[in-house]
């Protein structure tokens, strides 16, 4: 609507200006005509006295008219145009956010540049505060912050970093080359030419590039220092989320692992049960070895918390969790709903259960949490009295676990956007494989993937069994997982230095003792 009536002020300004074109056109040929061509063109004479002096009488009335004509026409462009001015910036006011003008967003720009570290450092509290530098050649990228899921070196494989970083080069060659920079006899700059750059990123600033090019003498260098700012945050969209209705289909492959199940189910009870309350639990059961007991556990919980939001399937043959969490998914006979694939050793919040709503929607968005890893609780609290309870494990910390950044088996997804998709890899058998054979379609499609750090899903630690039956790229990637799983890498080494350590305490002790003898 406002555009519709932008363009209609836009259209009668337009058409206020032809008249005033016309108007001063006959003003100009009344003024330059002779008074016979005035009569042969059909002109209209002027009634009075004739000769020189009347047609100079008439000549002016009618130029008076057209004056006043005129003025009319300008007292009315004036008008349009400061109620189109106005207009103007009520519609930019609605559509941009504030400092909108090229200056006002020059300025800004400038002042990122004045508060990032580039002509100057900044005063920090602590060694941890500096924002250090990734570099990189055309090449590899060299990073600190890897995670476990990256290398000290490697390929920058995302699209979107390696367009930045070739953006950078290019950008910088391309100031080395203009003509302002460059004298009349100086070579072309080439990629070939580039050294090496470094660059970091200030979250709230920018990103920093300091780019090296081979100079034109030995031991010379051309150093470029670019700057990427951040400009203003801009609204997006504004939702309004009603989550009351949405249901989560919690589907559990499991085989055998009475114990866990039943933790699992003591964690399902108060979270989805008791808090939640909007909730259904799907087992899927492999073989028929401890079925019973784990059909106990489920009709107790029924009894006992009135709950009958349930499925429990048995399925034959040897466990693979692809095949449970898709013929799980499948089951399902109702409307669209929201699937989280989880497994028995996890235990999850009701916090979180609200963060798997609305990180999904369906036909948009799929939501691949990492969760927090816990570490085995008899080497973190090996020094203490006793293992504290499971609730008092759960914190987030360096030395209780890690994100494990490198699973993408519990997962939130319609299942409208699973079936889709495809499902899972029914081809994979054991353990792992098929959960990333699922996230890598979901980033092949036009799906959003959120992939992102959540605060209320965790891994209980489990010694974990990698069985000779797994190929070796599962067995592999088993004792990895199995590694990572036990401690922290100082813990890990003061256990394989343990020996040593204790024999520099016996020889502490025994000086001591020999000093007071």
């Amino acid at each position: 609507m406002v555009r519709r009536g932008l363009l209609a002020w836009v259209s009668r300004v337009g058409g206020l200006l032809v008249l005033l074109c016309c108007a001063v056109s006959v003003l100009y040929m009344l003024a330059c005509t002779p008074r016979g061509d005035q009569e042969q063109r059909g002109l209209p004479r002027a009634h009075g006295p004739t000769g020189k002096d009347g047609f100079q009488a008439a000549l002016q009335e009618r130029e008076e008219q057209h004056r006043d004509y005129v003025s009319s026409l300008k007292r009315q462009i004036a008008q349009l145009q400061e109620e189109l001015q106005e207009r103007g910036e009520q519609l930019r006011g609605d559509r941009d956010p504030p400092a909108r003008s090229q200056a006002d967003l020059l300025a800004f720009l400038r002042a990122q540049v004045d508060r990032a570290e580039v002509h100057a450092g900044a005063k920090l509290a602590t060694e941890y505060a500096a924002v250090p530098f990734d570099s990189f050649t055309l090449h590899k990228v060299y990073q600190l912050e890897t995670g476990l899921t990256r290398h000290p070196e490697e390929k920058p494989v995302r699209k979107d970093k390696r367009d930045e970083l070739v953006e950078a080069v290019e950008s910088a060659l391309e100031a080395l080359n203009s003509p302002a920079e460059s004298g009349p006899h100086q070579r072309p700059y080439t990629a070939s030419d580039f050294i090496e750059g470094i660059y970091r990123t200030e979250k709230d600033k920018g990103t920093l590039y300091e780019l090296t090019f081979k100079g034109d003498h030995k031991h010379e260098f051309k150093r470029l220092v670019l700057f990427r700012p951040f400009g203003p945050i801009m609204k997006v969209k504004k939702e309004k989320l009603n989550m009351a209705h949405t249901l989560i289909n919690v589907i559990v492959p499991l085989a055998k692992r009475v114990d866990k199940f039943r933790q699992f189910m003591q964690n399902f009870r108060e979270m989805c049960i008791q808090q939640d309350g909007r909730i259904h639990l799907t087992v899927v059961y492999f073989g028929k070895e401890e079925m019973n007991e784990v059909k106990g556990i489920l009709e107790n919980t029924s009894r006992a918390a009135n709950f009958r939001n349930f499925t429990f399937i048995q399925l034959n043959g040897e466990f693979s969790r692809g095949k449970g969490l898709d013929v799980g998914a499948r089951f399902w006979k109702g409307s669209n709903v929201l699937l989280f694939f989880c497994d028995v050793d996890i235990y999850f919040t009701s916090e979180f259960l609200n963060t798997c709503r609305l990180n999904t929607q369906p036909g948009k968005k799929v939501f691949y949490p990492v969760l927090f890893s816990q570490y085995n609780p008899g080497i973190i609290y090996g020094h203490h009295d006793a293992v504290p309870p499971l609730e008092q494990q759960l914190v987030i910390k360096k030395e209780t676990g890690f994100w494990r950044d490198f699973g993408f088996g519990m997962t939130c997804q319609y299942r409208s956007d699973f079936i889709n998709i495809g499902g899972f890899d029914l081809d994979i058998k054991g353990w792992g494989g098929e959960d990333v054979h699922l996230y890598r379609k979901y980033l092949h499609s036009n799906l959003i993937v959120v992939r992102t750090p959540v605060r209320g899903l965790f891994h209980l630690w489990h010694e974990k069994r990698c069985v000779d039956e797994l190929t070796p790229e599962q067995y592999k990637m088993c004792m990895q997982s199995k590694a990572m799983n036990e401690a922290s890498h100082g813990q890990l080494g003061m256990l394989v230095f343990r020996h040593e350590i204790e024999a520099h305490l016996r020889k502490q002790k025994q000086k001591t003792n020999s000093k007071k003898t």
